[in-house]
């Protein structure tokens, strides 16, 4: 049997298709029919079809449809036929509204892309007549063909509700169909056939790097480009592919796009799988993952991976010495990390406070705040190539002389001269100033000079921790002969608090609870963190050794001789936990595994901005893999935030997994590459690691004795970065934070942009819980739960409303302290804007 379908065509006749349009209008008034009752209709239409019309006789659709109906008044099924009738009324409007459109939109593919969506989404909740009503509305005279594309694109997005929270999706389909149709012009115009062509193209052209067709033969760029699945262009939010379009996909001098949004997952996937002797493979499955979104690369990996200058790192950290050579030397490190699009670290803890001697002329350093108004211009001078402005937190010990002017480097009032208003200050802070804060919050604080302590003692203060710093500290307080600030704990946290609801920061890094759980504690100390508070490493100021003049063919040169410390520098991804089923442990295993080996890969590929942080990478090959898509999670999980039994019991296991299984795959690298030069002596060697974290079950037990025999690849694995813009790719929630609002509203060049919370529905939108609405103490304690399976930190946002007090912030931290979480990130108020760090966005 044939149809004619309304536009005239002759195809073949389709008894399913009745099936299906009588079980919806059995759906849509709570009926049920059976599979045999179904089969029994469509039988009876199609004998009446043959008994009432001649054989030659080709029916149409609209004589079905009339048949439909009446078979429907036979069985009596009057509830559900009068639904059909509304269901075909419906129908017939769409076919007008897609009429409509076509008298605007000359571009058959995009008529039959709003067909598409029209088939795919509820019309209940997503009616076509909607979105051609809001795009009517946008319509202007004279308008070209991209003109009327982008106000589709954009009468999409605005229909964005809490109800009906998936017109986002609809919206990225129209603009991945704008930024095909444009790449398309440009490959015509440039003359690009395939993958290979382009990849050529590009390479010539300086975009893309030489080592990819240095490592990739001709039929395995074939085989890759038949790999892509450009069906996963639908799975993009419209936020999510904008973002992509603007920072990530490939462009040239001129800012034609040259770059489908697949062909960048594999250009990624290509480089970071060169080191494997199976490349191939491996570029197939970093692939998977990351089309799929299941994961991120850090945005400087997004960005600089496939091209010339892979600057693949995201976080980098330096220790300031005491001397003028050292402050510059670091001041310079920062300016080429950001020039490179890096973030950076800066501990000044070493740095001689104000009024200290200057080679014995006692009252005459200008301390600690002068230079970090030196890295602040940096910052503001070195603004990669005019995209933005370099970023660099400063750290400070809560000990230090200088800390009263260091927590007033943002505020409003004050002394110009002291002040700092482009860098991000951070505190490092010991046990014993939240012991008394907890316990004795009207009791003295000292502050000293460290110059002059190691003067005197021979070494440093901040060399110490735990017991050992107490014993210190005590020591340096009963010696009247040293120097000192004294404080009130009480006043001093005033200073604190008011920098906190002022400017989100200072950043807080309780360094006691890094170094006791720091794998690596045998080479070393960890003084601070990095831009965003998540990393967490052995650092040691660099020094100069020795300054000479040689002869070098006939000419004088000078050669300078640095001893390099150890210069922090982290490479990051994000496991999206709200894209990868948890409870699946092949995927989630899966997952990670093929992200660390991606992430270790890095650390051969990069380019490094400087040459100290090649030196301390190469020697502990960190890493940082961390997660975003936390709330997603939970809320995928039906378990509500501020649920904390259950809350803790599942996250619990989750990061425990996920630590499990990147260790896992460390040494499987150790197997055939090798371990990590500082491996002797670590708490992975000696079992320590296991035991501080009460890892007894008998996979941990199993895998101490694999690790102690076979070594480890990475000194060091997991941290939680924020994922600012990746997360925003992945269509997710940014990092381990709430989220802030359940529905939203941007404006994009002067157009609304409104957005939801990831996975927004009906029953979603009750277990998700608003950042500010959520008792913090309950956050605290989560990031403590999770912190145990991460060996570095955490980026923790504090969430308060302007109904905070004092006390009721100060017992924040000293919840998060008592719960063992390393650091915390920013505290964000309602109504106060911080600038969030895009540098560590993994």
């Amino acid at each position: 049997m044939e149809i004619i379908k309304r536009d005239g065509k002759k195809v073949e006749f389709e008894r399913s298709k009745i099936e299906v349009a009588i079980a919806k209008a059995f759906n849509s008034v709570g009926s049920m029919i059976s599979k045999e009752d179904l089969e029994e209709i469509s039988a009876k239409i199609v004998e009446t079809i043959k008994n009432k019309y001649p054989a030659e006789h080709v029916v149409t659709v609209e004589e079905v449809q009339d048949l439909v109906e009446l078979t429907l008044i036979d069985e009596k099924y009057y509830r559900e036929v009068k639904s059909y009738i509304l269901y075909r009324a419906k129908h017939n409007m769409d076919r007008k509204v897609i009429g409509d459109f076509a008298e605007y939109i000359t571009d058959k593919k995009i008529i039959d892309l709003i067909s598409k969506i029209q088939d795919e989404f509820d019309n209940q909740r997503y009616p076509i007549e909607s979105l051609f009503f809001k795009f009517e509305s946008f319509l202007k005279q004279n308008m070209n063909e991209e003109d009327t594309l982008e106000a589709l694109v954009r009468a999409a997005s605005e229909l964005t509700s809490k109800e009906a929270p998936d017109w986002e999706i609809i919206a990225a389909r129209f603009m991945m169909y704008e930024i095909n149709r444009e790449i398309e012009a440009n490959e015509q115009r440039y003359d690009l056939v395939d993958f290979k062509s382009k990849i050529k193209f590009l390479t010539e052209k300086n975009l893309y790097g030489p080592y990819i067709l240095d490592n990739y033969s001709s039929e395995d760029i074939d085989e890759l480009e038949k790999y892509m699945d450009f069906t996963r262009d639908d799975i993009f939010t419209y936020s999510g592919l904008d973002l992509v379009r603007k920072r990530y996909l490939i462009k040239n001098h001129r800012g034609d796009i040259l770059e489908r949004v697949q062909e960048m997952f594999m250009g990624i996937a290509m480089h970071l799988a060169i080191p494997e002797k199976d490349r191939v493979a491996f570029a197939k499955r970093v692939y998977d993952i990351l089309s799929t979104l299941r994961a991120t690369m850090a945005t400087p990996t997004m960005t600089n991976a496939r091209k010339p200058y892979n600057q693949l790192s995201s976080c980098f950290v330096d220790t300031v010495p005491d001397t003028l050579k050292g402050i510059y030397r670091s001041i310079t490190n920062f300016a080429e990390v950001s020039k490179h699009g890096g973030g950076m670290g800066l501990y000044f803890g070493k740095v001689r406070a104000n009024g200290s001697d200057i080679r014995g002329f006692e009252g005459v350093a200008g301390g600690v705040i002068r230079w970090i108004r030196l890295a602040n211009d940096t910052a503001v001078a070195v603004d990669q190539l005019g995209v933005r402005q370099g970023a660099v937190a400063v750290y400070l010990d809560i000990w230090h002389k200088d800390i009263p002017e260091f927590l007033t480097l943002r505020t409003n009032n004050g002394d110009d001269r002291m002040k700092a208003h482009d860098v991000f200050p951070a505190i490092c802070v010991p046990d014993l100033f939240w012991k008394l804060c907890r316990d004795d919050i009207n009791a003295d604080w000292h502050m000293f000079d460290p110059h002059e302590v190691v003067k005197k003692y021979g070494r440093a203060l901040e060399d110490t921790y735990g017991e050992e710093f107490e014993d210190f500290y005590k020591k340096l307080v009963e010696d009247r002969e040293i120097s000192r600030r004294v404080m009130k704990v009480k006043d001093l946290v005033r200073l604190i608090i008011k920098s906190l609801t002022e400017t989100g920061t200072p950043f807080v890094f309780n360094r006691d609870i890094v170094n006791r759980m720091n794998p690596n504690k045998h080479k070393g100390i960890i003084y601070s963190s990095n831009l965003c508070t998540e990393i967490a490493q052995n650092m040691s100021p660099s020094e100069t050794i020795s300054t000479e003049i040689v002869d070098e063919n006939g000419d004088k040169v000078i050669v300078n001789k640095t001893k390099p410390g150890d210069f922090v520098e982290c490479n990051l991804a994000s496991i999206t936990l709200g894209k990868v089923d948890v409870n699946n442990e092949a995927e989630l295993e899966e997952t990670v595994r093929t992200i660390v080996r991606a992430l270790d890969n890095v650390i051969d590929l990069n380019y490094y901005p400087t040459p100290y942080a090649q030196v301390t990478n190469k020697k502990y090959r960190a890493i940082g893999l961390g997660t975003s898509g936390y709330h997603h999670m939970l809320v995928q999980n039906d378990i509500r935030w501020q649920d904390e039994e259950a809350h803790s019991k599942f996250v619990d296991r989750v990061y425990e997994d996920i630590n499990y299984y990147a260790i896992k795959e460390s040494v499987q690298i150790a197997k055939e590459k090798g371990s990590y030069d500082y491996f002797e002596g670590s708490d992975w060697q000696s079992g320590a690691y296991f035991d501080l974290r009460d890892y007894k079950s008998e996979r941990w037990n199993k895998l101490r004795e694999e690790i102690k025999e076979a070594g480890l690849r990475n000194g060091y694995l997991m941290a939680i970065a924020p994922t600012g813009s990746t997360s925003i790719i992945s269509g997710t929630s940014a990092g381990v934070d709430p989220i802030m609002n359940r529905y939203f509203i941007e404006e994009k060049k002067g157009a609304i942009v409104p957005r939801v919370a990831p996975g927004l529905t009906t029953k979603t939108f009750w277990l998700y819980e608003n950042a500010h609405d959520i008792d913090q103490n309950i956050s605290m304690r989560m990031a403590g739960v999770r912190q145990r399976h991460i060996d570095q930190a955490q980026s923790v946002n504090i969430y308060i409303t302007t109904n905070f007090t004092m006390r009721q912030l100060l017992n924040i931290y000293i919840t998060a302290w008592e719960s063992g979480v390393k650091s915390i990130y920013y505290v964000r108020g309602k109504s106060l804007e911080v600038k969030e760090c895009d540098s560590c966005a993994s």
